[in-house]
């Protein structure tokens, strides 16, 4: 059964730790994350909260990075291809011989917080021990598994997958209203007040585990 894990990766393990050694506020989040080669992977990443200039010139001078190119510069966020070499051992290994899919990767000064989907559990395991034969920290935050339902790949119940999608589908969420919480909490037999949190929480669940996956929890 294919896994979802949330974990985290120093970035002296990783890339870009010379970056934002010079950059402390420069934040990264992948686009795309493939295998390169035998000894590099390319990512596609998107570069926020430092100017252009700094920004280069601070990569140029790291040296777990090589090829880089700009994509796109949108003034205050620039998006580049570079290639990532030397300290990679742990995701080439997630990509090949663990078969795993990069799905996030939020890069900070603290560290690199990544999703990886594994095929299945043994495929975990077996990072899981490359990490302990190599000395490497991959610090697991989370792990879910899916059970082949919708719900299961952002991180909520089935109950609150169908209250969001209803809702969604009904007009709850249009402007101007087409739906109200009592009209919808009706078609399921449920009281307004159960409706309310279970949208609330499944929304929280979903911000969570998408746009969540790089911030630092401050609860």
């Amino acid at each position: 059964m294919a896994t979802i894990v949330i974990g985290s990766v120093p970035t002296e393990e990783l890339a870009l730790a010379h970056t934002f050694e010079e950059l402390p506020e420069v934040t990264f989040e992948s686009e795309r994350i493939i295998e390169s080669g035998d000894d590099a992977v390319m990512p596609l990443l998107w570069a926020r909260n430092a100017d252009r200039q700094s920004l280069e010139s601070a990569i140029h001078e790291d040296s777990t990075v090589k090829n880089v190119t700009l994509l796109a510069d949108f003034g205050d966020e620039h998006l580049y291809r570079m290639d990532w070499v030397d300290q990679v051992q742990l995701l080439l290994h997630m990509l090949t011989n663990s078969e795993a899919t990069i799905l996030d990767a939020h890069g900070r000064p603290d560290g690199w917080r990544l999703r990886v989907m594994f095929p299945s559990r043994s495929h975990l395991s077996e990072t899981h021990e490359f990490c302990k034969g190599h000395g490497m920290e991959f610090t697991i935050q989370s792990i879910r598994e899916m059970d082949g339902q919708p719900s299961g790949r952002f991180g909520l119940t089935e109950d609150q997958y169908r209250a969001l999608i209803t809702a969604v589908e009904k007009g709850y969420y249009d402007v101007p209203q087409k739906r109200t919480l009592e009209e919808l909490a009706d078609e399921f037999e449920i009281s307004h007040q159960a409706l309310s949190e279970r949208l609330r929480r499944g929304t929280e669940s979903l911000v969570e585990d998408t746009l969540l996956v790089g911030t630092p929890s401050e609860r």
